[in-house]
């Protein structure tokens, strides 16, 4: 079913409530205030149903200038507008202002409205106020809006309005469904019996009935305990419907309009964004640097500071880059539109869109790359948008990436399989399952990091030669990777041939520890120590005092030489020959004592009672009392070692 939300805009007493209220039978104006003074203060709502069945949200807003800020939060997502111009008063200044907010905004499609037609006797006096209205169009969005004259006292008009909108918003596409639901809160109430209800219109995503919500940029937590569509209950809600939802969890007093609803751990707040942004030709003073504006984006209305990026001020008619850094976080995702306005004096001066709603630092206000990155983003393609995310926030798994984009993970796919993709970008398979996410790499990001891999093994090899490689957990911590990323990486490194792995040991293929020609003879001598005494060997002391610590440690990497205690080591051979022994034994005779082991080698009780403590560490062996007994396990370990 498609959905759409209409908004109405025009100066105040031009007719937008009674034309509501004409066109729905509902009355827009809740507040006491506004039925008294019949003027509109606050947003209203209400709905109608087109003659093809579909039914549409209204949002009307007040057209006083001293309740712009009202108007702003309720325009920011409607589809199409209607900007009602009174016929007998013509284009007025709030007619201006509102038609500039709604060009800033992007809202393309649109009906201009020329309302109170009874109070018009002279036809020429009709056609002369058209003829204005055309000329103020010019140049913006709605510059080819029709124009459609009313009477909502006399109905007169009325069935043409429904006809003309009904065809306008058949050619308006419905939101799409991102699966990133958000509703940015204009309203918050309490019903008796029900608890906590927000209103708004849903962007982004769907909602369902129990689904566990947030609150942000508070943080709350809750659950949808109701939703409806135009007081019509639902166990869902589509994107771009008007949308109340019935929260449990959550006190009213803890929700104010600006706040959005969403889904747990799809949006995180931001206190700092890039933007391109354009001033309005009428605006009384160019945007310095540094100077203070208030933001409204969505339902959310925030104070910040402007950062122009580029230049120096950005003039009356020009557009530029800002990087906005506001006094309280928001939600915003990239491609929303905001605007802008001073404080004080209160001036609409522009807006924009947003392109990277978490930026990753403060720039350089004239730095060439990231002038180039802001004019990447801002042309707006997925492959492009991926490619700069990427660039500033990369690598990162498949559904962040998507999520920083502000991209669907068929979006992404559909990028990656694309013949220029692999041009572009480097998909990294996780390792723990063949179901979990990808990485995401530029295909520059990831040349980069096998670049530096490498290097960081080849320096390895060169600084330690007679090591057989930098330990993994070394090169994941040069490398800067969480360990998810690094095992990913290294099992395809390791799958190519780029790299080697031994144990717990990374190297480069082509790698061998080679003694130099004193290593070699320093070598021999040593060697030739352990064959005079096999069983009672040098110790590690006098190994190190022989052939140095890096030519020791390079032979016990290479299994020439087994250390079974911080003093004590053997030959491989000689170790192999005590473990066949130990197992012999304890199959024939059950048990084994030191005395026996150290008359059979010939050897010290020192060193006797090293290697049977050493067998007892590596389980094949257990003490008990004084002698050892064979383990379950103890053959099957042993039979590894002696291979």
């Amino acid at each position: 079913m498609v959905t759409h939300v209409i908004g109405t805009a025009g100066h105040v007493d031009h007719g937008k409530s009674t034309l509501v209220a004409a066109l729905t039978g509902i009355h827009p104006d809740r507040l006491k205030e506004e039925q008294e003074r019949e003027m509109t203060i606050d947003l209203g709502f209400a709905w109608l149903t087109l003659p093809n069945g579909e039914s549409v949200g209204i949002v009307d807003v007040p057209g006083h200038r001293d309740f712009i800020e009202n108007m702003l939060a309720g325009v920011g997502g409607i589809d199409a507008a209607l900007l009602v111009i009174a016929a007998d008063e013509g284009i007025m200044p709030q007619t201006r202002e509102h038609l500039i907010i709604l060009d800033l905004l992007g809202v393309e499609r649109g009906i201009v409205v020329l309302s109170k037609i009874d109070l018009v006797d002279d036809p020429e006096w009709l056609d002369l106020i058209e003829s204005d209205i055309r000329h103020a169009l010019q140049g913006t969005t709605l510059q080819n809006a029709p124009i459609v004259r009313v009477s909502a006292n006399t109905r007169a008009g009325l069935d043409i309005l429904l006809e003309t909108l009904e065809h306008l918003l058949a050619d308006t596409p419905s939101r799409p469904d991102l699966g990133k639901p958000r509703l940015p809160i204009d309203r918050v109430f309490s019903i008796s019996g029900f608890g906590t209800v927000v209103t708004g219109t849903l962007i982004d995503g769907c909602l369902n009935l129990g689904d566990e919500i947030e609150i942000l940029p508070k943080g709350l937590k809750g659950r949808i305990r109701g939703l409806q569509t135009h007081k019509k209950k639902t166990p869902y809600a589509q994107p771009g419907s008007r949308t109340a939802v019935n929260i449990s969890g959550i006190e009213v007093k803890q929700i104010q309009r600006g706040d959005v609803l969403t889904l747990p751990g799809l949006y995180q707040p931001t206190q700092r964004l890039d933007a391109r942004c354009r001033l309005i030709p009428d605006a009384h003073a160019p945007l310095q640097h540094n100077s203070e504006v208030k933001v409204f984006v969505g339902s959310s209305e925030v104070l910040a500071r402007v950062r122009v990026l580029g230049t120096e001020a950005i003039h009356p008619g020009e557009e530029g880059w800002l990087q906005l850094e506001t006094y309280s976080p928001l939600v915003v995702s990239r491609g929303d539109r905001f605007i802008l306005r001073r404080p004080s004096p209160g001036e609409t001066i522009g807006g924009g869109i947003v392109l990277e709603p978490h930026p990753q630092k403060r720039y350089r206000r004239f730095d060439p790359q990231t002038l180039e990155h802001l004019s990447v983003l801002s042309q707006g393609t997925s492959d492009k948008t991926l490619l700069v995310t990427l660039q500033n926030a990369g690598p990162l798994p498949l559904s962040l990436a998507a999520k920083r984009a502000g991209l669907t993970t068929e979006e992404i796919f559909r990028i990656l399989n694309d013949p220029d993709g692999s041009k572009h970008f480097f998909a990294l398979a996780a390792v723990d399952s063949p179901n979990e996410e990808p990485f995401l790499f530029t295909l520059t990001q990831w040349q980069d990091l096998q670049r530096k891999a490498l290097s960081i093994v080849e320096h390895y090899h060169h600084q330690y030669p007679l090591r057989i490689g930098i330990p993994r957990e070394a090169l994941r911590s040069q490398l800067r990777l969480s360990p998810p990323l690094f095992q990913a990486a290294l099992h395809q490194w390791l799958r190519t041939g780029m790299l080697s792995e031994q144990g717990q040991f990374i190297a480069h293929p082509q790698h061998k520890v080679r003694f130099n020609t004193q290593q070699t003879i320093q070598v021999e001598h040593l060697l030739r120590r352990f064959a005079i005494t096999p069983y009672a060997p040098p110790t590690i002391r006098e190994c190190i005092e022989l052939v140095g610590q890096e030519v020791f440690n390079a032979l016990i990497e290479n299994g020439t030489i087994v250390a079974i205690s911080d003093e004590i080591a053997f030959r491989k051979t000689d170790f192999q020959t005590m473990v066949r022994f130990v197992i012999l034994h304890l199959k024939n005779h059950s048990a084994l004592s030191v005395a026996e082991f150290r008359d059979h080698f010939q050897t010290s009780r020192r060193y006797a009672l090293a290697f049977l403590e050493y067998m007892d560490a590596l389980g094949i062996t257990r003490r008990d009392g004084d002698v050892r007994i064979l383990t379950p396990q103890g053959e099957k370990v042993a039979q590894t070692l002696t291979d």
